[in-house]
C-alpha cells in the first residue's frame, strides 16, 4: 500500500468520524431538549404535591377566627 493510499484511508476515516460527531451532536440535542421537558414536568408536580400537602395541612388545623370585629361608624 502507497503513501497515498493510505494518506486517502485516513482522509475517508476523519470524514466518517466527523459524520458519526455531527450525528451524535444532533442526538445529544435531542436528548437535552427530552430533559429539559421532563424536569419542566417534574417541576410543576413538586409544586403539585406542596399545595396539596400545604392544603391537607391547612384542613388537619382547627379554623380559627382571626377576623376581629371592626367597631361600628
Amino acid at each position: 500500500m502507497g503513501v497515498a493510499d493510505k494518506m486517502w484511508d485516513a482522509i475517508t476515516t476523519v470524514i466518517k468520524m466527523n459524520d458519526k460527531v455531527e450525528r451524535m451532536a444532533e442526538a445529544m440535542k435531542a436528548q437535552q431538549v427530552k430533559i429539559e421537558g421532563l424536569s419542566e414536568r417534574v417541576i410543576r408536580l413538586e409544586t403539585a404535591l406542596e399545595i396539596g400537602l400545604a392544603r391537607q395541612r391547612g384542613a388537619n388545623k382547627p379554623q380559627i377566627e382571626s377576623r376581629q370585629s371592626l367597631p361600628k361608624r
